[in-house]
């Protein structure tokens, strides 16, 4: 037992792989200038969510630091299903502009569906685009969502072994769940795909080398989910509130967040149950400062691609 309790996880931090692929992208954006190419990226924000607010201006500051040319386009909450569709109209006819985004999720009188099949499918560097979708699921993806493929890249540059591997992904979302799922069976992993309707839960993540949590329930991953030795991939992005529950999520970092709490009224978790996982997982990404930060690097990626895509480079 006392072996069990000094165990701990190692940390996959996302931010030296981000920082990777950012300077290998701002590389390709120099020769690309040099050709007479500059990519660039159009971000749509319908609304005042604070948190999609502070989304958009990290890929907006991520575009700054590559050397993507970046619009950002800031409509009101009030915004009619017409009146952005034509804006991505404008958009998609716009011969300057590389890749399209509309920070989802939109307003309620607004149907994500119909803005995301009116973005022309070259300029969708999200891949939420269906025939995006389908390139995808048939092996030969024109562009990755960008969270799925910054999953990729983590477990590829820290030399963690897909090919042959039990991976599975609890959360079947068209933004996460299905498509990293697509990726690790491309990739030759056995993938098992959980959700809410999933019986006997545990016992399914538990055969897992690789365990993916994509699902929105903080702390909802805890140590009796885990392998002894798995990778475990936090995708979710949490509030915690209570200092209670601080304590009871984070163990010897608890203080911190705590201080985080009283700070700003709360600290983020993701969907894994920090201190529970580390006693069994051989490795775990942060939230925040894990797969976040690759999801932003991966869109720059994608931006380079279409521009080089739309040209025939």
């Amino acid at each position: 037992m006392m072996a069990k309790e000094q165990q701990r996880a190692e940390l996959l931090e996302g931010r030296p792989v981000a920082d990777s692929i950012k300077k290998e992208v701002a590389e390709e954006v120099s020769r690309l200038q040099q050709q007479g190419v500059v990519p660039r990226l159009a971000a749509v924000l319908v609304g005042q969510d604070a948190a999609s607010a502070v989304y958009v201006r990290n890929k907006v500051r991520a575009c700054a630091e590559v050397g993507i040319e970046s619009e950002k386009i800031d409509l009101p909450p009030s915004t009619t299903s017409d009146e952005l569709l034509a804006v991505v109209r404008r958009l998609n006819t716009d011969d300057n502009v590389d890749g399209i985004l509309v920070q989802l999720p939109l307003p309620k009188q607004i149907d994500d569906s119909v803005i995301i099949e009116a973005i022309d499918p070259s300029k969708d560097v999200d891949a939420f685009h269906p025939t995006n979708v389908g390139y995808l699921a048939m092996g030969y993806p024109r562009f990755v969502p960008c969270t799925p493929a910054g999953i990729i890249e983590l477990l590829d540059r820290n030399r963690i072994e897909i090919q042959g591997a039990n991976a599975c992904v609890v959360g079947r979302s068209q933004i996460v769940g299905r498509p990293v799922a697509s990726l690790l069976l491309q990739r030759h992993a056995t993938v098992t795909i959980c959700h809410s309707k999933t019986r006997g839960l545990p016992a399914v993540t538990r055969q897992a080398d690789i365990l993916i949590a994509a699902i929105g329930r903080p702390a909802f991953i805890g140590g009796d989910f885990v392998k002894p030795g798995a990778t475990v991939i936090d995708v979710g992005v949490n509030q915690v509130t209570n200092p209670d529950d601080a304590r009871k999520y984070f163990g010897a970092e608890a203080d911190r967040r705590i201080e985080a709490i009283e700070k700003r009224g709360y600290t983020l978790i993701g969907d894994v149950h920090p201190a529970e996982v580390d006693l069994v997982a051989g490795r775990r990404t942060p939230v925040p400062g894990g797969v976040g930060l690759l999801t932003v690097a991966m869109l720059m990626k994608n931006t380079v691609q279409a521009a080089k895509w739309r040209r025939g480079k």
